[in-house]
Order: C-alpha cells, then structure tokens, then sequence
C-alpha cells in the first residue's frame, strides 16, 4: 500500500487482494482469496479478545501497526463467500494545514478556547486527515491537555507543547460516551471525538462545547446546514429549541469537505466548505433559519468563509 499510494487494501474471500489508489480500485495480479487461507492471515493480526468477538459477532473494527511503516484501520466482516477484511492506511507523518493546501482560516481555529468544530463529509473523504492537521497544530502551539476519543485510533500525536493521551473505544473505555463523560472528570482544554454518531455523545460534545472546553469531531453530513439539522434533529422535538440555542451559542466552524481526481497529476484534492459562526450564522441557527445558511456563506468572504462551489471552482481554475 505505501508503495502504491494505495489509502486502502480490500481482502475479500473470491478476490485477488484489491487496492484502492487514487480514488479508483485496482486488482492484484494474485489469484482469488480463498476463505481457508485468507481466514488465517486475519487472524494473526486481530487481538484474541477481538477474534472472539469476530467469530461471534461477524464483524469487528481495530487499530493495527507495522512498526516503522504505518499505522491500519481495520474492519473484518463475513460475506457470502466467507471471511473479508478492509484497511485504511493512516499515515505515520501527519500533514500540516499548511502541507494540505488548506485555507488560513482553518489553522486559525487552533487557537479558540472554547466551543464545538465538526469536519464533515462522506466516508472516505479526508476528515481524519484535517482534523489530524487542526490538532498538530494545538499540539505545537499550546501547553494544554488534549485528549482523543477514536474507534479505532487513527493519527498518534506524540506530546510536543501539548499533553496527548489517545484513547480507543472498545480497548480503553466502553464507548465514546462513557469517555466523553469521564473527560469532562480529567481536567481537558480540548476533546477529540472521533465520530458524534449517537444521541448521547452529541448531547455530552455539546455539553462540554458549552462549558469552556474545545471540542472537534466529525459527522458523516455533506455541508454545513445539513450538520446544524442532523444535530438538532438526533434530539427529541420538545427539547429542539433549547439544544438550538445552546448550538448557536457554542458551534464555532464547520469545515465540510469532499475529495476530488486531479487531473495535472496523480492524486486527489480536497474541495471544502467553510462556515465560520459569525453572530449572524448564530442567529439563523437559534431560529431555526437553517436553509438561509448557503447565502450566508457566499456573503461571508471577508470572515474567511467559502461554499463547496466556490472551492470547485478554485480547483478547476
């Protein structure tokens, strides 16, 4: 995978191992997997504890290392014809906003002290890969305490100005809100969350958003107005205005991105939308003007904002 720019690698029982690169998927010249010899190789990569689970469950998600080549996000899972597994590459450097090509105004959220900054986009997309960005740059910059909550854990931060302790649902805690609710008890300046998927962790992120902490996570929404209404409408209808309010109050920027085939050369690049909560974004929030977002971003050039389109159209110019 390193040697090809592959980001992942799909073993599947009935297929030649295949490669994701580029965006494309590109078949090895090695004979169809069969599920009594692709069983074994993912067994011996998969801790015990989680292969019972793999055997019990039919899939599982883990974090594995090759010591001084990378780090994989793993998921093994059953399909008709037998055993299969998928692995994301996370790189061993992590790429500053700078090396990323991403606009100022992301690398100045760094320093905020407070409130909620969601990276969204669909699977696949490069939310990791910014928000891993967003913390070097809190981790070169500030002596605070920063603590990660992932499923697996993804980038591994080593401690420069910052206090880093990586946590993973599953090997360290239970789940991201049984960790969301013991970081709130260990003295954090930031949180990370890797995934805000369920009622719970969204209502403890914005809990501690609220209360002088600063969090960053990721949802799997496309733009910045499908984010505010995916947050409001996990919650139940008599408690939308007051999780609006306290959203308006604490959200602070929403960076929604997808990838894109570059056509000058080999790779992909990231077209983003940028929303930066201005008091009038927070406004629209609070009374439930979501849909009025979009002419708010294209008004909102000078606070640093950009809309997908406009981020297209950079990138095609």
């Amino acid at each position: 995978m390193q040697e090809h720019g592959a980001s992942d690698l799909h073993l599947v029982t009935g297929n030649p191992p295949i490669m994701r690169i580029n965006g494309d998927l590109v078949r090895l010249s090695i004979p169809e997997l069969a599920d009594e010899t692709l069983r074994p190789l993912l067994q011996e990569i998969t801790p015990p504890a989680l292969w019972q689970t793999y055997t019990e469950t039919r899939d599982i998600d883990f974090g594995y290392e090759l010591e001084g080549v990378a780090r994989f996000r793993a998921n093994l899972f059953v399909q008709k014809n037998g055993a299969a597994g998928v692995f994301r590459l996370i790189p061993s450097t992590i790429l500053t906003c700078d090396d990323l090509g991403l606009p100022d105004q992301i690398a100045k959220l760094g320093p905020l002290r407070q409130g909620l900054v969601l990276v969204t986009g669909p699977t696949g997309s490069g939310k990791s890969t910014t928000l891993a960005a967003i913390i070097d740059e809190i981790n070169r910059n500030r002596s605070d305490n920063l603590i990660t909550i992932e499923d697996p854990i993804e980038f591994v931060h080593e401690g420069a100005k910052a206090l880093v302790s990586h946590r993973e649902v599953g090997n360290h805690t239970e789940s991201f809100a049984a960790a969301l609710r013991a970081a709130l008890r260990e003295d954090p300046d930031i949180i990370m969350v890797g995934e805000m998927r369920d009622l719970e962790t969204i209502r403890l992120a914005l809990e501690a958003a609220a209360t002088g902490h600063l969090v960053l996570g990721t949802l799997h929404t496309l733009n910045s107005a499908k984010t505010v209404d995916r947050i409001i409408e996990v919650f139940p209808a008599r408690e939308q205005p007051q999780i609006r309010s306290t959203l308006a109050d604490a959200l602070k920027a929403v960076i929604a991105q997808t990838l894109f085939k570059r056509v000058d050369k080999a790779g992909r690049v990231a077209a983003l939308e940028l929303m930066i909560c201005t008091p009038a974004i927070s406004n629209l929030i609070r009374e439930g003007k979501t849909f009025q977002i979009p002419s708010a971003l294209q008004t909102g050039k000078k606070d640093g904002m950009r809309t997908m389109d406009s981020s297209i159209v950079e990138l095609l110019q």
